[in-house]
């Protein structure tokens, strides 16, 4: 049969190859095993835009080290929620992943996730007050009870050589230490997630496909058409549920969908990059992720850091990232991108998150500007030996923040994740950025009450989802035990320190 002659009927579609697409799909064919999905992927492999382990920072992001969670109060407070929310979300992807190679679904989990301390470290009597701060308030918190605040100058040059080497002892320095850190190649965790999903019967997954129109129908499904890059062929699925899950490319397809829920929505891209190191014998001498502040007016996807990466079995070193700016949604994107998304409906949004951002616009035109030896003395504030000839500059990831439309601001610029799903429950889109990857499981299940309300609340589905994350429904923070047990029990099974 001729590839435009197909048509389809799938129970859902799955749109982009990455993590948060394998994740869904696992989830409902774990749930309903009789489901029948489609996925499909513009690029010719899974996992090569945000998931891609070069463009993503892989920290396995459970807020130990990433200060622009825990930001001062006004009174001088430290604000913890945020903090503890990611890290209770990073605790249900361990379950989730722990689950599928406890039931031989994935094996090797030292092929995508290895155990690297994290690290947070600043310089300067302020920023050393705040830390202790933000010690005190999150230490005693059972995620965080293994947090160490650490201000001895030989002690964090015994963890960290390369970050205290030609600094001086009587700087202002302090760290906090969490052991039980690790690193995510979410690039590899992807493939693995979406090998298995194709082996199942009624999965299917389409590379080299291309989304170009979803249009709702009358009866409330939806006609998606599909064109196939390799053949320029075109193809139409008929389906009752649709996850736009493209990363940057998300939005522009949301558009498409003209859903009410998505109208005013706009995007702001934000590309970046890192600079790799070369000499193996500098990277041989770091085996932790060392954050520390961000600067005045940065995203926070730009919180610098000094990162110890495991990449398909390789130690490397990176520090990052620095941003940019470009109008491409995605790295593999188009730079009309940006003009693309601007409609009627996300005009005044777009205008009045740029005129409150100005110091954003700002900070990414001097990244822009910067040259080789300007990264250079970024990286020497965190390794002051650090020598020109030994980094290499890369491009990573492409990001897109949100903006959204504000009664009282008319826009407003969000960092982070948010799910946007019709009032039916029949489609849903992902848009935004960190910490993403590392709360894929706690942003689909999420989802999943969003657009299978009933179905969430049934017998069948609340016991297998306990299964499959024994915390289910329970806050760990609030049950120091079930942590505990957790905590070891997922060690064991993905091949961690701690």
């Amino acid at each position: 049969m001729d590839n435009s002659q197909i048509k389809t009927q799938p129970d859902v579609v799955l749109i982009g190859a990455g993590i948060m697409s394998a994740t869904l799909g696992i989830f409902l064919k774990e749930l309903k095993p009789t489901i029948t999905i489609e996925i499909y992927e513009r690029l010719n492999k899974p996992a090569l835009e945000s998931s891609d382990v070069w463009n993503n920072a892989g920290t396995g992001h459970a807020a130990f080290c990433e200060l622009n969670y825990t930001p001062e109060n006004e009174d001088k407070t430290i604000e913890t929620s945020k903090a503890i929310k990611i890290s209770e979300q990073f605790m249900l992807s361990r379950q989730f992943w722990s689950y599928l190679i406890s039931e031989s679904k994935l094996q090797s989990p030292e092929e995508f996730i290895h155990s690297v301390p994290h690290l947070s470290f600043v310089w300067g009597e302020e920023n050393v007050v705040y830390l202790k701060k933000r010690f005190e308030a999150l230490q005693k918190n059972p995620l965080f009870n293994a947090m160490k605040f650490i201000n001895n100058f030989d002690e964090l040059k015994s963890i960290m050589p390369l970050v205290m080497e030609g600094r001086s002892s009587d700087q202002a320095i302090a760290g906090t230490f969490m052991p039980n850190g690790t690193d995510i190649n979410f690039g590899a965790l992807t493939e693995k997630m979406l090998d298995y999903l194709s082996l199942q019967n009624g999965v299917s997954i389409f590379y080299n496909h291309e989304v170009k129109k979803l249009k709702q129908r009358d009866d409330a499904s939806w006609r998606i058409k599909i064109k196939n890059l390799e053949n320029n062929l075109t193809r139409k699925a008929y389906t009752k549920f649709v996850f736009i899950g493209a990363g940057g490319g998300s939005l522009l397809l949301l558009e498409k969908a003209s859903i009410k829920e998505g109208e005013g929505y706009g995007g702001f891209p934000v590309s970046g990059q890192w600079l790799k190191c070369t000499n193996e014998e500098v990277i041989q001498k770091h085996d932790v992720k060392v954050y520390g502040k961000a600067t005045v007016g940065a995203p926070p996807m730009s919180v610098p850091h000094l990162d110890t990466r495991i990449i398909n079995g390789k130690k490397e070193l990176l520090f990052g990232p620095f941003a940019g700016f470009s109008t491409k949604f995605l790295k593999n994107g188009s730079y009309l991108d940006l003009v693309k998304s601007i409609e009627l409906g996300n005009l005044i949004p777009l205008i009045s998150a740029g005129i409150h951002n100005i110091p954003l616009t700002k900070y990414l035109v001097e990244q822009v500007m910067l040259s080789h030896e300007d990264r250079m003395e970024a990286l020497r504030e965190y390794f002051p030996n650090a020598k020109s000839d030994d980094w290499e500059l890369l491009q990573a990831g492409q990001r897109v923040q949100v903006i959204k439309k504000d009664e009282k601001e008319g826009g407003i610029l969000e960092f982070g994740t948010e799910i946007i799903n019709s009032h039916d429950g029949t489609l849903s889109a992902l848009l935004g950025a960190s910490p993403g990857a590392s709360t894929a499981v706690a942003i689909m299940l999420d989802l999943l009450t969003r657009c299978f309300p009933e179905e969430s609340k049934s017998e069948s589905w609340t016991s297998k989802l306990k299964q499959m994350i024994p915390s289910y429904g329970v806050l760990l923070n609030d049950n120091p035990e079930l942590f505990d047990k957790i905590q070891k029990n997922t060690s064991t099974i993905l091949k961690l320190h701690t």
